[in-house]
């Protein structure tokens, strides 16, 4: 099996405005992400960082160019299979945690298995074990009005990574947060994903946070750049 996991081939975007020009935001973009990497992409805000984020989760379409997962053109997938790869293959965690208001942080966590088709008694000792990783054993049964915002956060690190993805994305996963706790939550996403083996792309205005990465890229005028 190639040690090479993702794949961006000569990705382009546009976006049709109400402008007599579409706005180019990424152009003949090319990227290489090896199993259990772990790259950093900075940027200026508007730079397009989300939207190449985007489309290498599967979340959005390139106007151009192929992402390529373990060899194969994801979006040639159908609706159905481009969903079920997502959710067995990917985990995210964004800026704000978009955790479900409603459902305790047990739940919250056990979701993505429960689409997948697994049954709570077969999924739970997982969630628990995560949410333990996180250091949240002692609030299985909250809801997530009842959790700081560092703790939201550590919730959704645990749901992302509850099917065991190959690929975790983050985007500005720290943004809301003091700089103490940023410091914390960003320690443990990298200490889980090296403990599961997962390969990381962290998008990240932080140029301090993105130096203890191995490897980063600038995203300038649509195209990546790796900084020495």
């Amino acid at each position: 099996m190639s040690e090479i996991l993702l794949r961006a081939d000569k990705v382009g975007k546009k976006f049709h405005r109400d402008v007599a020009e579409p706005v180019e935001v990424l152009k003949n973009l090319d990227l290489e992400l090896a199993r259990g990497e772990q790259i950093a992409i900075v940027g200026k805000s508007g730079a397009g960082k989300s939207t190449l984020l985007h489309i290498l989760g599967t979340l959005e379409a390139p106007s151009e160019g192929q992402v390529l997962f373990e060899g194969k053109d994801v979006f040639r997938f159908s609706d159905n299979g481009l969903s079920t790869f997502r959710n067995r293959s990917l985990g995210f965690v964004f800026q704000f945690h978009y955790l479900m208001l409603e459902f305790t942080a047990l739940e919250n966590v056990l979701m993505p298995a429960l689409l997948a088709g697994e049954s709570r008694a077969q999924a739970k000792p997982r969630a628990i074990e995560l949410l333990q990783k996180v250091g949240l054993e002692h609030r299985f049964d909250h809801k997530p009005g009842q959790l700081s915002g560092g703790e939201q956060q550590r919730v959704a690190i645990a749901r992302a990574l509850m099917m065991r993805p190959k690929l975790l994305l983050t985007d500005e996963m720290t943004g809301n947060l003091d700089p103490d706790t940023e410091g914390r939550v960003f320690d443990l996403v990298k200490a889980l994903q090296l403990e599961y083996g997962i390969a990381l792309i962290s998008v990240t205005h932080d140029e301090a946070l993105a130096q203890t990465f191995p490897k980063v890229y600038h995203l300038k005028s649509g195209q990546l750049h790796r900084k020495q």
